[in-house]
């Protein structure tokens, strides 16, 4: 396995090694990249103040993908993630409370990765690229389906030994995640011998990762690699911030000769009610590529 590569986005060889990067481990780490590193500080103490206050909880999604999602405590005995979020998406709740910082990071998200996915198009084989529906930045042009999370870790037991895990492994649907560097350390990614791997997370870097939707897409060309966060050094043991930008392809853009988006999303939505909403290794029961 090739170390994650960080690169600097504007580096003349930037596609090359975001490329390698995604290709080899599923996940690459950017410098200098679009996304402000002030206006996502700014967000974090924002959001900060509003997931602490009561006022959230008039905006709890309710059934859909937008609005805010509660910590319920018998999720830790049930094995689930520690931690509450709101989803923001190009409709639906937003909270009054807050400015349009999370609006604009969603969209500064959406136009990064129409740029990285053309990087990886021009990288492919040319095989790969015949066998596409259409050029991976179409498959996400105009998408409605694209989410940032505004996600908060409660804070880790001061008893909690460091590498407890506070996010469960699993892989990503969509085609890919861009996480602007979080509060804290602790996200790892899984190597292919089954070993854990720190992924780096200085201030002011994005994290991108390949989704399912992407090794669907190319026929697994990019893998949708398996990632964790744990407990990290003793004073990372407050509540932990992370916003993932979700990058979903439009319901009908066809990933393989067996799934649209839109098929593929309900296979995976099935699984997960299966298995009680918890995630599993590796994302669905069934591999990702493979005949449902």
């Amino acid at each position: 396995m090739t170390e994650l590569a960080v690169v600097d986005w504007n580096a003349p060889a930037a596609a090359v090694r975001f490329t390698e990067s995604l290709r080899s481990t599923g996940f690459a780490v950017l410098r200098n990249h679009p996304i402000r590193p002030a206006a996502v500080a700014e967000l974090y103490q924002e959001w900060d103040a509003f997931l602490g206050s009561e006022a959230k909880h008039a905006y709890r999604a309710n059934g859909t993908q937008v609005g805010f999602f509660p910590h319920h405590p018998a999720d830790a005995a049930a094995g689930l993630d520690a931690k509450e979020y709101f989803q923001v998406g190009d409709g639906g709740a937003y909270p009054a409370e807050v400015g349009d910082g999370a609006r604009r990071l969603l969209a500064t998200g959406k136009a990064m990765g129409a740029t990285l996915l053309g990087w990886l198009q021009q990288q492919l084989p040319a095989e790969r690229v015949a066998a596409l529906s259409e050029p991976l930045p179409e498959m996400l042009r105009g998408s409605a389906l694209c989410l940032l999370r505004l996600q908060r870790y409660l804070p880790a037991a001061e008893a909690s030994p460091v590498g407890a895990i506070r996010a469960l492994a699993h892989t990503d649907l969509n085609l890919l995640t861009i996480l602007p560097s979080p509060t804290g350390p602790g996200l790892q990614l899984r190597h292919r011998d089954g070993s854990w791997y720190d992924v780096p997370c200085d201030p002011g870097s994005a994290i991108v990762n390949a989704g399912e939707m992407l090794t669907l897409a190319t026929g697994g060309y990019f893998p949708a690699t398996e990632h964790r966060v744990v407990t990290a050094e003793r004073h990372q043991r407050g509540s932990r911030y992370s916003f993932p930008i979700f990058l979903h392809a439009r319901p009908e853009v066809r990933l393989s000769a067996e799934h649209t988006a839109a098929s593929y999303l309900a296979r995976r939505i099935r699984d997960l009610q299966e298995l009680g909403w918890k995630p599993a290794p590796g994302g669905a029961p069934r591999a990702a590529g493979t005949t449902p």
